[in-house]
């Protein structure tokens, strides 16, 4: 296991970006942390990587949030929902990055 510290936000954004050459279609990664913490940064991060240019928030109210990127992603906050079974979630694992 590698242990990374990541000391700004602005690291945090840097490391997405060197993620997002490492994931692509088909792949599914599970981010979890305290509310803060960074995982939002951090997908910022990933979508620069990709290429995104607009506006990257968590979908904690609307569930998911679809971006038609290089690499499509489909970008999912479970934290309000106790089953994800009949979102649609399922519908994006063949031909996205899911970044849940």
């Amino acid at each position: 296991m590698v242990e990374r510290f990541i000391e700004s936000e602005s690291e945090m954004l840097l490391f997405g970006q060197e993620l997002s050459a490492l994931w692509g279609v088909g792949d599914t990664v599970l981010l979890s942390g305290d509310l803060g913490a960074g995982k939002t940064t951090l997908i910022r991060g990933v979508m620069e990587g990709l290429g995104w240019e607009g506006v990257v928030r968590s979908p904690t109210f609307n569930l998911m949030q679809v971006y038609p990127t290089k690499v499509p992603v489909v970008h999912a906050d479970l934290y309000r929902v106790v089953n994800a079974a009949g979102i649609g979630l399922e519908e994006y694992f063949e031909d996205h990055l899911c970044l849940i």
